[in-house]
């Protein structure tokens, strides 16, 4: 099993869960993140002042998948989130030990 991290903009976020259900991807958590790479921040202006914030807004997927669907998953989220520009975001991929569900107490992959 792995364990799936992509941080993406906020506005690709419908597009990236209508392309995973597609493919079969049951359920992610998705959280309202801030952070900065190349993109470096960005200029605003608050109350007639301009300043500068480094941190910019993302959206945060975590998705456990099958050793199976793992690379088709990193694949489409690539595919569906890019903009060709900066600041797209990254996609990590971790070994996933065990997962057991809460509810029935399934374990592995039947739990996902």
């Amino acid at each position: 099993m792995k364990f799936i991290i992509a941080i993406i903009k906020p506005f690709k976020l419908d597009e990236v869960r209508e392309a995973l259900s597609a493919i079969g991807v049951a359920g992610m958590t998705v959280s309202e993140v801030k952070g900065f790479g190349r993109q470096k921040g960005q200029t605003e202006i608050y109350r007639g002042a301009e300043y500068s914030t480094n941190m910019l807004p993302k959206v945060k997927l975590e998705i456990a998948a099958s050793d199976a669907l793992a690379a088709q998953v990193v694949e489409t989220i690539q595919q569906t989130a890019s903009t060709d520009s900066i600041g797209d975001g990254k996609i990590f991929v971790l070994d996933l030990a065990s997962t057991t569900r809460i509810r029935t107490g399934e374990t592995g992959e039947n739990a996902l």
